[in-house]
């Protein structure tokens, strides 16, 4: 007997023999077997993680790809330039984050209703999602260029800093409209199943930064290429440049990403006759998934500024090995994002078609998996940090620095990549208050108290000491969280 909704039902064999024969079913199959009451063993559920969760990997890589190429650009330019990316990316990342919490409160609810064979609801979402993702991206717009003058001031920005960190932070806030969208409608494919579109799109995101930052940042140049020289036009924006190229790469990657959503999606392509009338059920439902997220994105990034504040005094070589070592950090724990991606999908569809069994392995599964592949970019970073840092900057000083850092915090990916697909499993089944409130209590009664405790002594690598015990804390609580089970009693359907 398989559990289904509270109530027990007659279950199918694990598979039907041409399903086994072909593999390992895709999410259309998974559906199919989650609402007729199907049991699927321990191999199908993990083949179904691994397949959802490989494109959307690639997306996660794809966009700290891109963050690489811009601190390698820009990095080349000098210390003080990647300083002055570094100083404000911490505020960067909160505002990027209110994006995702806005994303998620609607992209979750698609997902219950998709499981839940209620497409035609599920379209719905996706219009107000659309005017929803407008208006919020307007208002951080609009925050983000107000805060850009002071804001490099606040974090203590030297002076050589201060200029380049004011126009990055303003070009990126005027682009934020765009990222909204790009992340509202690649969320929305994600949780109908299509990890493959917005994979696909982000890596061409990647290669539009590539081309738009090649002639933003620099001046007009001679480029030698296979024995060929040729005289290439540049704009020498510098700093600038490298904000308004990705800004650029984001626009181009947000339109593609609605249409691929609004009229290629099998599930969500919008049909003449729907309604774009805002539903207060709707709206509802995604405030109470969003704010929290929101909130916990904000306290995550409030504390990195407060990070920020701390490791700035250092000088301008400890702001640079910080910032570029948290980017090279971020291709480490960006796996476990997208096994995170995976973990909602299948959790959230899971519920909407009344599965709590599917859910919790699922859940269990996606943790498993995530582990085992940040363990593994874990020893990858621990040994390729100083080639890694070789790359990003020119700067001796810089890469040593950033170097033995960056080796203090791979001790701690494997407890962290059990936090992060945790979250994704507790976003999935709308459980975002919790793991809001066990964030905040990891960074703000573990990380900061320590790093004002560390810094003095241990410089630059006290701070990555306390975020390494940080880290293993907060994995230790979702972990808890997790295994307690209260978060698969939720539902985003009633």
């Amino acid at each position: 007997m398989a559990i289904f909704g509270g109530r027990t039902r007659p279950a199918r064999q694990d598979a039907a023999p041409a399903a086994e024969a072909g593999g390992q079913p895709g999410l259309p199959a998974f559906l199919s077997a989650a609402q007729s009451g199907e049991v699927l063993s321990p191999r199908r559920r993990m083949g179904l993680i691994v397949r959802l969760s490989i494109p959307s990997i690639l997306a996660q890589v794809s966009s700290i790809l891109m963050q690489y190429i811009d601190a390698a650009m820009v990095g080349s330019l000098g210390a003080s330039a990647s300083a002055a990316i570094g100083l404000v990316a911490s505020s960067s990342w909160l505002l990027g984050g209110l994006c995702t919490a806005a994303a998620t409160g609607f992209s979750v609810q698609v997902a219950h209703m998709i499981g839940a064979g209620r497409d035609g609801e599920a379209r719905n979402v996706l219009r107000q999602a659309l005017v929803s993702a407008l208006c919020m991206g307007v208002l951080l717009a609009a925050i983000g260029a107000s805060l850009s003058f002071p804001l490099p001031v606040w974090l203590g920005g030297e002076a050589d800093v201060i200029g380049g960190a004011r126009s990055y932070f303003l070009i990126y806030a005027c682009g934020l409209p765009f990222t909204q969208l790009r992340q509202t409608c690649g969320s929305m494919l994600q949780c109908s199943g299509d990890m493959r579109t917005p994979s696909l799109l982000n890596a061409l995101m990647c290669l539009w930064d590539v081309v738009f930052n090649s002639l933003l940042i620099f001046p007009t140049r001679t480029v030698t290429v296979l024995g060929f020289s040729f005289t290439m036009w540049g704009a020498g924006m510098e700093v600038a440049g490298a904000a308004l190229g990705t800004a650029l790469a984001e626009v181009v990657t947000a339109l593609c990403m609605v249409g691929a959503v609004c009229f290629r999606s099998p599930k969500l392509r919008l049909r003449l006759g729907g309604s774009w009338r805002m539903e207060k059920k709707c709206l509802t439902t995604a405030l109470r998934v969003a704010v929290p997220i929101a909130f916990e994105n904000s306290i995550l990034c409030l504390a990195q500024v407060v990070t920020t504040t701390i490791v700035a005094p250092l000088g301008t070589v400890a702001v640079a090995a910080n910032s570029l070592a948290v980017t090279a950090e971020s291709l480490c724990y960006m796996p476990g994002f997208g096994v995170a991606t995976a973990a909602t999908t299948l959790v959230g569809q899971s519920l909407g078609a009344e599965r709590r069994d599917l859910a919790r392995d699922f859940a269990r599964s996606s943790v498993l998996l995530g582990v085992l592949v940040m363990s593994g970019a874990a020893l990858a970073m621990f040994l390729l940090a100083p080639a890694v840092f070789a790359m990003l900057t020119p700067v001796e000083e810089v890469r040593r620095l950033g170097t033995e850092v960056l080796r203090i915090e791979a001790f701690a990916e494997p407890l962290y990549a059990a936090s992060i697909v945790t979250a994704g499993a507790l976003r999935g089944a709308g459980d975002t208050l919790a793991p809001s409130l066990m964030n905040f209590c990891s960074m703000w009664g573990v990380r900061v108290p320590l790093s004002l405790l560390l810094v003095g002594p241990l410089g630059l690598h006290g701070v990555w000491l306390a975020m390494c015990i940080e880290l293993c804390a907060r994995g230790v609580l979702f972990l808890i969280r997790l295994g307690r089970g209260k978060w698969l009693r939720r539902s985003l359907l009633n």
